[in-house]
């Protein structure tokens, strides 16, 4: 498909999603999978203006390594029942091999710049107010580091950029695996990656996110975006959850249903902690993210697959960025369940100020009457030893109730000095657990939704409203590499050769485009996603 053809395919799926009257989300249900409606409002806070919202923000398109259309891909999630959505396609190292150059290249380098701005656009057609939120990020992908969804960017980076992507021989091989490189493109590509270090550090993502955005499109800085850790364990663990204040507040979640996948327990079967307990002791503030993390041609989210509920103060780009800020979330993975718990009136995803002893908790738990009186079991875990699971402070079990009857109510011992954040399970006791479930986790069944975290702070001083301001620790030292003793940089851009790499890559790729291509009749080559 010719580029020009998604654009105009983009425009015309937007004008298919038209507006609903105001304030009519406000007043409409969410659908179940069989059919049911589950009300948008919390039974603890009727009256705060607060409405949920399910999304999904983590999708592939042909713009990186997906399978489905971008033009296509929000009407087709819209469709599936979702108010929310984001395309976040790979950013590898696109900067440099742009697709125009290398015909399918993107499925190994990621977006380039002509993706980033058909992101745009087809986010743009599809977004309407009040009725379904569409926006652009991208996933910011290193295969030993970790993937970083970013959202609400003007502008995106790559690994290649960051100094994130070790060389020489790394990128390449993983580029392989995804398209059949030409030798010319493997030769225009390797000045670039015999400049990179050969240990690398997530630092440089982060001083991106630091910086302030400077136009659109490729470079600048990220100040003004949000961001989260995906499927952690899987392609490293972001330097061990590492700390780093200064973009505290902004990364605001972990993946913690991914596909079909209960990721509290990736990596345990290989000695690896688990992901929530690792990212929490940290101390990252971030919220329970569910998502399909869609490959394939359709965007249906089938049942069983991770999405997020969002409480958000209204149905706009502005409303989902302010709750994912807030924390005000949770991950499930079925469709039109509605969960809101507070401990001791605390929402979740909030601090909640408290130093010990016992916490009350109340849940709001529905899935419309197909649910009433089924049989739950609700965790409250809390930080576990280094390298293991959480512990498990509290297993409670309850009956969903019908809206006239009383929400599930229980207490738990907490101490902040013990652990600074409690998080809590649902789980399904009739469905089988984990196979890497052990002790109360396997006795649980299978998990059904994680709440944010609530955050402890022992006194006034320390509670806010919100993400707490963090003070940034001091700046931890740079990697070294063996061979030279010399400290690695921040960003790829910064070191010894790599602009200069980057630039005759770019010229070799587009002297072979050019020496290739002069048959197209406006004089450009049409790159067909």
């Amino acid at each position: 498909m010719h580029r020009r053809e998604l654009l105009r395919g983009g425009a015309a799926a937007g004008a298919l999603l038209a507006l609903r009257p105001p304030d009519a989300f406000a007043r409409s249900f969410l659908r179940t999978a069989t059919g049911g409606a589950t009300s948008r409002a919390s039974r603890l806070f009727p009256d705060d203006g607060l409405r949920l919202a399910h999304a999904d923000l983590h999708n592939h398109t042909l713009l990186s390594d997906g399978a489905g259309r971008a033009d296509e891909a929000f009407a087709q999630l819209r469709a599936a029942g979702l108010d929310v959505a984001s395309l976040t396609d790979h950013a590898v190292f696109g900067s440099v091999l742009q697709d125009s150059l290398c015909d399918g290249c993107s499925a190994a380098s990621g977006i380039d710049e002509a993706g980033w701005s058909t992101l745009a656009a087809v986010a743009d057609a599809a977004n309407a107010a009040d009725s379904f939120v569409a926006i652009r990020g991208f996933e910011w992908t290193t295969p030993h580091l970790g993937h970083v969804n970013v959202w609400f960017s003007e502008q995106w980076i790559d690994p290649l950029n960051t100094g994130s992507l070790a060389g020489p021989e790394a990128p390449i091989e993983y580029a392989r695996e995804f398209v059949p490189l030409e030798p010319s493109v493997v030769a225009a590509l390797q000045p670039v990656f015999q400049a990179l270090p050969t240990r690398t550090s997530i630092d440089g993502l982060y001083d991106w996110l630091s910086r302030p955005p400077a136009g659109t499109g490729f470079g600048g800085g990220g100040a003004d975006a949000l961001a989260g850790f995906n499927h952690p364990n899987e392609y490293g663990n972001f330097e061990d959850y590492r700390f780093f204040g200064q973009v505290a507040d902004r990364i605001v979640s972990v993946e913690l249903l991914n596909r079909f996948d209960d990721y509290l327990y990736r990596g345990i079967a290989d000695g690896k902690e688990s992901p929530l307990n690792g990212v929490l002791n940290a101390g990252w503030r971030v919220g329970a993210l569910g998502v399909t993390d869609e490959h394939g041609d359709r965007f249906d989210v089938e049942e069983g697959k991770g999405r997020a509920g969002l409480w958000v103060r209204s149905l706009t780009r502005d409303g989902v960025r302010e709750a994912l800020a807030a924390r005000r979330f949770y991950a499930t993975r079925l469709a039109g369940l509605r969960l809101d718990a507070t401990a001791s009136g605390a929402r979740m995803g909030s601090d909640l100020l408290h130093r010990s002893g016992p916490v009350a908790i109340a849940i709001d738990v529905d899935k419309g009457p197909e649910w009433y009186g089924k049989r739950l079991i609700a965790q409250v875990l809390t930080a576990g030893p280094a390298g293991g699971l959480p512990t498990v402070a509290r297993t409670e079990e309850l009956v969903v109730p019908r809206p006239d009857q009383p929400v599930p109510t229980f207490q738990v011992d907490l101490d902040v000095d013990q652990s600074p954040w409690a998080v809590l399970r649902l789980t399904d006791p009739d469905a089988p657990a984990h196979p890497s479930a052990t002790g109360e986790f396997a006795t649980a069944g299978d998990v059904v939704a994680y709440a944010s975290p609530w955050f402890l702070r022992p006194t006034a001083i320390d509670a806010v409203t919100g993400p707490a301001p963090v003070v940034a620790p001091a700046p931890a030292p740079r990697p070294v590499d063996p061979a030279t003793g010399s400290t690695l940089p921040a960003t790829g851009l910064d070191g010894p050769g790599v602009a200069a790499a980057i630039a005759a890559a770019g010229a070799a790729l587009a002297a072979r485009w050019l020496a290739r291509s002069p048959g197209s009749p406006d004089g450009h080559h049409h790159h067909e996603t």
